[in-house]
């Protein structure tokens, strides 16, 4: 294997890329219960940017009982459930041309103390990270008063929440769920009656049960993928001057240190924060992708350790981000960086990429045997 040039720094997203998707958990859930397909996604997405998903991984709420109730809330929220049937089934679109796909797993900080609800022991398993929830100061402006590389490793859960995107917007920056919201807002909105009128007409919203949702997509993002992972762990053990950095950008929360799926109780092998370089956790920066800004935060990090190390530095040219979020992807790429589209069900394809990229074999002779 002879790469054209190797990348300095590769960066992994978590849940979807080196641990299992939590939408596949969504998606079973689903299935069991009889919800219509991609509701719950829908609404998620739908209520960001201030929805309880998305204001729990910014950090500016706890994960206790008013935040599962909220997430009820959002899960329910009659508006999205016309919107759903109008805009989105009655038309026949695909959720990913209607939703923000990246907003299932907003980030930002949660500086969780003690929950006050606990999983029951149908819901348990949910990935997590948390010794301590250290109060970070106030939200700053962008560039401001980041904090330190030691602290991003610190308290942040494994997975990322789920996260879909249209291959539209992944390779072409097209966005049609942008157009669509511009003609719901540009578009007069009905009166009290036509809006009674119409959602009496639909289905009963689905009666979801947040929480052990909530903890159902947790629990499978906790599972290492078969291929990814592995590949990971290769990287690791070679020395560090003999492949790029291995650096973590991760749209995380954080749950409360008391939680039974803290990190401290996962088995070193588990914990995927062990095995790179940097970890960049969007529950620590204040920052989620695709926002622009925790990219370069993730370049200075990695220009940091680089040179810390007696290197030249990190440019974003010289880094390949890997995520299965083609809006992550596409504000990679527009900063510099290089990118690889991670297929859910098909993350084999992303390790030979990267054996590609990096000139490394990293697939056992069993795999290379079945899958290529």
């Amino acid at each position: 294997m002879a790469p054209t040039r190797v990348p300095k720094a590769v960066l992994f997203d978590i849940g979807g890329v080196c641990m299992l998707s939590p939408l596949e958990a969504l998606t079973t859930y689903e299935n069991k219960n009889n919800i219509p397909s991609n509701w719950i996604n829908f609404a998620i997405s739908r209520n960001a940017p201030n929805g309880f998903w998305q204001r729990l991984e910014r950090g500016e709420i706890k994960m206790d009982k008013e935040f599962f109730r909220g997430f009820n809330a959002d899960l329910r929220n009659e508006k999205l459930w016309k919107e759903y049937h109008t805009s989105f089934r009655n038309t026949k679109k695909k959720l990913k041309d209607v939703a923000n796909p990246t907003q299932l797993g907003d980030h930002v900080s949660l500086k969780a103390e003690a929950a006050d609800s606990k999983p029951t022991d149908q819901d348990r398993g949910a990935q997590s990270s948390g010794t301590s929830a250290q109060q970070l100061p106030e939200k700053r402006g962008e560039g401001e008063g980041r904090p330190s590389l030691s602290k991003l490793a610190k308290d942040t859960t494994i997975g990322d929440p789920v996260s879909i995107e249209s291959e539209d917007v992944a390779e072409g920056g097209g966005s049609e769920s942008a157009s669509i919201n511009r003609q719901s807002t540009s578009s007069s909105s009905p009166s009290p009656q036509e809006a009674t009128s119409t959602l009496s007409s639909l289905p009963p919203l689905p009666d979801i049960d947040g929480e052990a949702l909530f903890w159902s997509m947790m629990a499978h993002s906790r599972k290492p993928d078969p291929y990814v992972f592995p590949a990971l762990l290769r990287l690791k053990n070679i020395s560090p001057t003999e492949r790029p950095i291995l650096a973590a950008l991760s749209n995380t929360i954080i749950l409360p240190p008391d939680h039974p799926y803290s990190r401290l109780s996962d088995p070193p092998e588990r914990d995927p924060r062990s095995h790179f370089d940097v970890f960049i956790s969007s529950a620590e920066v204040g920052l989620r992708k695709p926002d622009s800004a925790i990219y370069d935060l993730a370049v200075e990090q990695l220009d940091k350790f680089d040179k810390e190390r007696g290197g030249n530095g990190v440019q974003a040219e010289d880094c390949l981000c890997l995520d299965e979020v083609g809006e992550c992807l596409k504000t990679a790429r527009e900063i510099g960086m290089k990118t690889t589209k991670v297929i859910l069900g098909k993350t084999w394809r992303v390790v030979k990429e990267l054996e590609q990229a990096t000139g490394i074999e990293l697939m056992d002779d069993k795999t290379r045997r079945s899958k290529l």
